[in-house]
Parts: C-alpha cells; sequence; structure tokens
C-alpha cells in the first residue's frame, strides 16, 4: 500500500470520526428560557428552577434526549428559533396565530389570562377600562403587550424583563402592571410583601393557552406532544402542576 494511499484513508477515517461527534453534539438540544417568569422559569442559586423547566426535564426524560438551557430575554426566543439557533423555547410563551406562521407549537400545556398589579392602597383601577390616563408596565414582545395596546388606551412602559415593571410599580413609577395572570399572583403572593395586589379579576381578558416552541417544520413537535400526552396519562404533568400552583389542573 502506498504512502499515499494511508495518508488518505486515515484522512477519511477522521472525518468519519468528525461526522460521527456532530451528529452526537446535535442530539443535544438547545433550549431557550426566559430569565425571569415566575413561577415558570427563575433562577434559584444557581440553576433555574419553575414548572417549565419541570415540565420539560420530563418531557426530555420521555423522549430520551439531552438539552442544554439557554437563558435569554423574552423577545430573543423567537428568533432564536428563526435563525435556527435554538431547538426549543420555553417562557410561558402564548400560541397565537401570528406566531404559528414563523414557529411550531406544541399542544398547550397551560391556560392563562391577564391580571393587573397595583399598590395595595389603589381602588381606583378594578377594570382594564379603567387604566385610561395610567402609566402601565407591560412585558416587551409578549402577547398581553399587543393585546393591550391594541385595545386599551394608557400611558405604557415596556421592559425586557417583567420584574423591572414589578420593580417600578413598587417605587412609584408606574401605576400598575399587566401581565399573565399566574405570573401576576405568584408575585403579589411572593415578592410583593403585601405591597401589591391583583385586580381584574372579574374582567378575565385574553384567554390564551402557553406552549413549547420550536423551530417551523420541525421534527420534534410531534415528539414533543406524544411525550406531554404520555405525561398526562401517568399523572406526572399533575404532579408536577401541583408543586408549582398548589393546586390541580382544570
Amino acid at each position: 500500500m502506498s504512502a499515499l494511499l494511508k495518508k488518505l484513508k486515515i484522512t477519511l477515517a477522521l472525518v468519519a470520526c468528525s461526522a460521527s461527534f456532530a451528529v452526537m453534539a446535535q442530539d443535544k438540544l438547545l433550549v431557550g428560557v426566559d430569565t425571569a417568569f415566575v413561577p415558570f422559569e427563575f433562577k434559584q442559586g444557581n440553576k433555574y428552577v419553575g414548572f417549565d423547566i419541570d415540565l420539560w426535564e420530563a418531557i426530555a426524560k420521555k423522549m430520551n434526549v439531552s438539552y442544554e438551557l439557554r437563558p435569554m430575554d423574552f423577545g430573543g426566543l423567537i428568533p432564536g428559533l428563526q435563525s435556527r439557533n435554538l431547538d426549543v423555547a420555553m417562557a410561558g410563551i402564548t400560541i397565537t396565530d401570528a406566531r404559528k406562521q414563523v414557529v411550531d407549537f406544541s399542544d398547550g400545556y397551560y391556560d392563562a389570562d391577564l391580571l393587573m398589579a397595583v399598590k395595595s392602597g389603589d381602588n381606583s383601577i378594578t377594570k382594564f377600562s379603567e387604566l385610561a390616563g395610567k402609566k402601565v408596565g407591560l412585558k416587551q414582545g409578549t402577547a398581553a403587550a399587543s393585546f393591550m395596546k391594541s385595545k386599551y388606551k394608557a400611558d405604557y412602559v415596556e421592559f425586557p424583563n417583567i420584574d423591572n415593571a414589578y420593580l417600578d410599580l413598587q417605587a412609584g413609577n408606574l401605576d400598575a402592571v399587566v401581565h399573565d395572570s399566574p405570573n401576576v399572583l405568584y408575585y403579589v403572593k411572593t415578592a410583593g410583601g403585601g405591597k401589591v395586589k391583583s385586580t381584574g379579576e372579574t374582567d378575565s381578558i385574553l384567554p390564551q393557552k402557553y406552549g413549547f416552541a420550536l423551530q417551523k417544520n420541525s421534527s420534534l413537535t410531534p415528539k414533543v406532544d406524544a411525550a406531554l400526552n404520555a405525561l398526562r396519562a401517568d399523572g406526572t404533568y399533575d404532579k408536577i402542576y401541583f408543586k408549582w400552583f398548589n393546586k390541580q389542573p382544570k
């Protein structure tokens, strides 16, 4: 065998080895996650925890896949899927027709609507129609922000992170914050410290479903749905739901 032929075989073997590792690397899914959307995903110590985190971990186990979390602001999640820098995104993402044009969604896994957070002593705002002339915080890029701006007139201030909106509310820089009901209720119960209350329960506007977002036409979408259905059937979903919301799903 000539030296040239031996060299060629070695080169081909190295290429094949590299290709094998490339396939293995692709097996680890890159999962975009919001930096702070309690109780769905938030940082506790050195790791992220929450309903979405636990549910996705159970889904990944059913699918027998490994994954890596990529924390980022909410506004970067859909673009991350479109540019194929992410395989999956989770952040209590509302399933909308507009978003379905550019990404896939799993079946819905959580039902929510909108609520307002106001200072505890403020009784001037009980309905969304009473936000007119008020300074109102919203989370940038969300279905809630789009809906509120199209339906109710107010002086809106958008934040990349909803926690900063709540801080501005407590500081007196905002009259109200409008966001998804589970997040508002969790904040009022925990970090609100009795200084903030929820309101608007009687309005119950913008019923919505959260779903895991995936790349458009992703082969993962039916697999995620199958895993989610299996978790509902074996009781795992109910256990995770109760852990984070202290009640059974409807």
